[in-house]
């Protein structure tokens, strides 16, 4: 490289037309190596000199890159550098310094995006306000906000409160800096589309407006859907505001974008962007109806029933990615939509809706296979929510879909409890003709019956089998008091006896299976503890049992010990309930004439 103070003097005596791109390149090189070598002041003498502000107005643009990278790197005092970028933007042309700094935020390095964002983000709105005509403007701003919101997408989310509060990397800040950078060219807005006299024409105010609304939407899916908001003192309650405020105030309102969607031709695929798009109105559904943010902006007109209906498929979509934080908001829009519905006001029509069958099948899913215990127990008081709001027509076609698609007993026994609600005019009030005579014997021949007939797990299936007895137990009851019908009697005793049939010899073959488990498993006790007497290790194996999807022998011996005699006692109770139902029935016969 040639010596430095050859070059300054070559470059003094040469006018700023005459530079060419291997002086530009050559300045970027001997800069690049002065920061590198920790010599920023002597950068910064050389900027400020006054003999050198040619060779600055021509050179000194490219020196904004290395400056910016050794700022967001924040090895040594970054106070040089700073000083050094604030005189070149001040003294070189505009949209070479603009070009330059918004090269440096399309390529931040990945350990610095934090504050190479939160750094350029001032400058470059001071730059972008000084750019000379309108056209410059709207395309400058839209570029600079492209850029950041694509690095901040880059940076992880905080988990927890305090994660938050210490933004290591950044995130909050940069949410907080874009904000920022937006309220000039946003008052620009508003004061056009409220009719005052404006400098910046209507092609770039309109394109102002939609640089806006593209950044408010891109943000809802990054960083806020993914985020938590702890309340109106955290960073991403108060982002998450800023955009709801922005919206309606640049005439976009909050119905239009969460209600209207462009229709797509049958068959068509939904593209990467629309797609994206559903999710950011996903999130603004949740920031309006669970956080109230700007609630006071949204119209009274719309029904609850409506409203819920546009927001089960923002929930479905919340539901189809396994994220906690998109499970959490997905079951916190649908609870907060279900609870402003009247209790069975929703008619049997509405099932017909794809998003009113794919979301209970997303909330069996959470249920039985989410690992996450609050969730599962959100899911299942969701589920019974939307239960709550079905009219009795409504009900029974959803109780019937349940027993046949959601092959889970501990959800089938939560239906079955349903139905005994239903016909209890104690629970549900007035018993809906849907919960009796003919409507109720088609339900019960899909309740009363085992999968698998005499080959069935009770300890699996044992949730329902037991829900089965009890809603059995009850009608029988019930019959007999309000002295039915005889062609119902006979067909509910058939069905009984039936169920009751297959049942007595399914307990029969699982009682005697698992007493000769639980002798072997004792029989094994002993002899393991005979062999460590005589200080032998060999582990002799269990027949493994299935036991509600685990395997028995992943089991402690103690643990199979518990649910082999928790099986036995479950196979008596189920036998002294089956003994009660046919006592009923016998006593009902006997009373015959």
């Amino acid at each position: 490289m040639p010596k430095f103070q050859d070059v300054v003097e070559k470059w003094r005596k040469t006018p700023e037309h005459k530079f060419r791109q291997k002086d530009r390149e050559l300045c970027i090189q001997m800069g690049s190596a002065c920061l590198e070598q920790g010599e920023s002041e002597k950068v910064l003498d050389f900027i400020k000199e006054k003999e050198n502000q040619g060779i600055v107005r021509a050179l000194g643009a490219g020196l904004l890159g290395p400056l910016v990278r050794e700022i967001g790197r924040k090895r040594r005092n970054p106070v040089h550098c700073e000083a050094a970028v604030a005189h070149i933007v001040q003294t070189c042309k505009t949209k070479d310094v603009f070009s330059n700094l918004l090269a440096q935020l399309e390529d931040c390095d990945a350990g610095a995006i934090g504050e190479t964002v939160i750094y350029l983000l001032p400058l470059l709105q001071k730059v972008v306000m000084r750019l000379g005509d309108c056209t410059g403007l709207g395309n400058g701003v839209g570029a600079v906000l492209e850029a950041a919101q694509k690095q901040v997408s880059r940076l992880p989310v905080p988990y927890t409160r305090q994660q938050e509060k210490t933004d290591v990397h950044g995130l909050c800040r940069c949410c907080a800096a874009l904000l920022d950078f937006v309220q000039p060219f946003l008052e620009m807005v508003k004061k056009d589309k409220a009719g005052r006299v404006s400098s910046v024409k209507g092609p770039v105010i309109n394109k102002l407006q939609a640089d806006i609304v593209k950044l408010c939407m891109a943000s809802l899916r990054e960083p806020l859907l993914q985020a938590v908001l702890y309340g109106p003192d955290s960073a991403f309650w108060t982002f998450a505001s800023g955009i709801m405020v922005i919206l309606p105030a640049i005439h976009k309102p909050l119905p239009l974008l969460l209600f209207y969607r462009p229709e797509r031709k049958a068959g068509e695929p939904l593209s990467k962007a629309s797609s994206h798009a559903e999710e950011s109105r996903a999130c603004l559904a949740y920031l309006l109806f669970v956080q109230l943010i700007a609630m006071e902006t949204f119209p009274t007109i719309f029904r609850p029933a409506f409203i819920l209906q546009c927001n089960m498929d923002y929930v479905s979509l919340l539901f189809t990615r396994k994220d906690e934080s998109w499970l959490t908001k997905g079951l916190e829009l649908c609870e907060k939509s279900l609870e402003a519905v009247e209790d069975g006001s929703l008619p049997v029509e509405i099932l017909e809706l794809k998003s009113f069958y794919t979301v209970p099948q997303n909330l069996v899913e959470i249920m039985t296979v989410c690992p996450i215990k609050h969730v599962k127990t959100r899911g299942l008081h969701v589920f019974q929510l939307f239960i709550d709001k079905l009219n009795g027509e409504a009900k029974h076609r959803f109780f019937r879909c349940m027993l046949k698609t959601s092959h889970h007993a501990g959800v089938e026994g939560h239906v079955i409890k349903n139905i005994k609600n239903q016909v209890d005019p104690a629970k549900s009030g007035k018993v809906s003709c849907w919960f009796s005579g003919e409507p109720l014997l088609s339900l019960l021949e899909l309740v009363l019956c085992l999968p698998q007939g005499a080959q069935s797990d009770l300890l699996h299936g044992m949730d329902r089998v037991m829900e089965s007895l009890n809603l059995l137990r009850f009608l029988l009851i019930k019959e007999k008091e309000q002295s039915t019908s005889m062609s119902v009697w006979v067909e509910l005793c058939d069905l009984s006896k039936s169920y009751l049939k297959v049942l007595r010899a399914c307990l029969s073959m699982s009682r005697s299976y698992y007493a000769s488990e639980l002798k072997t498993l004792k029989e094994n006790q002993k002899n393991k503890a005979k062999e460590r007497r005589e200080a032998l290790k060999m582990k002799q194996p269990v027949t493994e049992i299935n036991v509600k999807d685990q395997k028995l022998s992943n089991m402690s011996e103690e643990e199979q010990h518990q649910v082999l005699q928790c099986a036995l006692v479950t196979f008596d109770l189920m036998d002294s309930l089956v003994v009660r139902i046919e006592e009923l029935m016998e006593n009902r016969v006997a009373r015959e004439p």
